[in-house]
């Protein structure tokens, strides 16, 4: 296990690589971890399908959480891109002004776009395959088209509100998402990496927040089955709020706080100054 200081300069060095990839390369390693949060996803809806209804609603939460983080783990281990992980800690190396803004502004484009189109293709893959069977919609596929809805219809009924709720969850969402990464760097064990990431990431499924990337996914896929939301309820009611909200949690209360805390000096930075 290494320290605090040495993660950050592991963090930097590695925003200094991904600013410098090529927009089709941001793209196509964005695609991958996007079919990679929704093999997680896929994963998740099946294994807890029926068991609300069993053992109970808790249960069904644990499971989708226990088994969610296969995606992450893919991701970081074979080095794609995530937008909600380069959106944490990879502002990191801005903050230590090693990056531009402008090039993590375009990093963020050019893998978000990517993460959309790796995560509507698996949505199709499953939509169309695993969900389906004699040509109408399984018992898997209907607890996906509930995800689905339960991912957009109460926001939408809750109007201003609803976005509000969904911006929030989608900061307790990134907080962890982005602790997991950092567990990631902590660690110098593939075994210490995965139980690191593990953890974190089944605690926001488990509790219900939202991840942009994940619900690019979790809702197409609702939509493809023939779920009651149009594509307009999921950019409005979802997508948006989601995303920004998953930029608040990951780039101010993970990669700027952490970037504080593992400064050399304090600086002027209000009654920070005496404490330190």
């Amino acid at each position: 296990m290494i320290g605090a200081e040495e993660v950050v300069k592991k963090i930097v060095s590695a925003g200094e690589k991904k600013v410098t990839q090529c927009p089709g390369k941001m793209i196509l390693k964005g695609a991958f971890a996007g079919a990679s949060i929704a093999t997680g996803g896929a994963f998740a809806t099946m294994a807890s399908t029926g068991v609300s209804d069993t053992l109970g609603s808790g249960i069904s939460k644990l499971i989708l959480g226990a088994v969610f983080p296969v995606g992450l783990i893919m991701i970081l281990f074979l080095g794609f891109e995530l937008f909600t992980g380069d959106a944490g800690v990879i502002p990191i190396s801005a903050f230590r002004k090693k990056i531009s803004y402008k090039k993590l502004l375009t990093l963020w484009l050019f893998v978000y776009i990517g993460n959309f189109i790796g995560s509507i293709f698996y949505a199709y893959i499953m939509a169309t395959g695993p969900f389906v069977s004699g040509g109408e919609v399984n018992i898997y596929g209907q607890h996906a088209i509930a995800i689905a809805e339960a991912k957009v219809l109460p926001y939408k009924s809750m109007g201003i509100s609803g976005l509000w709720q969904a911006f929030i969850k989608a900061i307790g969402c990134n907080i962890l998402v982005n602790l997991a990464v950092l567990m990631f760097f902590v660690s110098d064990s593939d075994i210490g990496k995965m139980v690191g990431i593990w953890f974190p990431i089944a605690a926001f499924v488990s509790s219900g927040f939202e991840h942009s990337v994940a619900n690019m996914y979790f809702i197409p896929v609702g939509i493809f089955l023939g779920a009651n939301i149009t594509w307009t309820d999921f950019i409005i009611w979802n997508l948006i709020p989601v995303t920004l909200g998953n930029i608040v949690g990951g780039m101010f209360f993970v990669g700027f706080l952490y970037h504080l805390m593992t400064k050399n000096s304090c600086g002027r930075i209000g009654s920070l100054k005496n404490v330190c």
